[in-house]
């Protein structure tokens, strides 16, 4: 006399996934801390290439807003969206200092 044996598995009852948790696991949407992460990557990008622009003078020694200001005392035309971006994280010593 053989008792017919089953799988581990059997003993477990089988689970679906709904259609709808499918989808939303597909295509999350960004927490405001990923958009936060991807905004401040974003704007050191623009400060990088601030700092990289030799037009605007020489970097070393001042701080990125000192640079902006002589380079606008000089006519240079320094772009506005980066003062404003200095001005506004004046408590990040990264978006200050170079």
């Amino acid at each position: 006399m053989t008792t017919k044996r089953g799988l581990i598995t059997d003993s477990f009852k089988v689970a679906k996934k709904s259609k709808k948790r499918e989808k939303q696991e597909k295509s999350p949407t960004p927490t405001p801390s990923q958009q936060d992460a991807a905004t401040a990557e974003e704007e050191m990008r623009k400060l990088k290439q601030f700092d990289l622009d030799w037009r605007f003078g020489p970097c070393t020694g001042i701080s990125r807003l000192q640079r902006w200001e002589r380079a606008k005392s000089h006519g240079l035309d320094p772009p506005e969206e980066i003062r404003e971006l200095l001005l506004e994280t004046p408590a990040y010593p990264e978006y200050s200092l170079r």
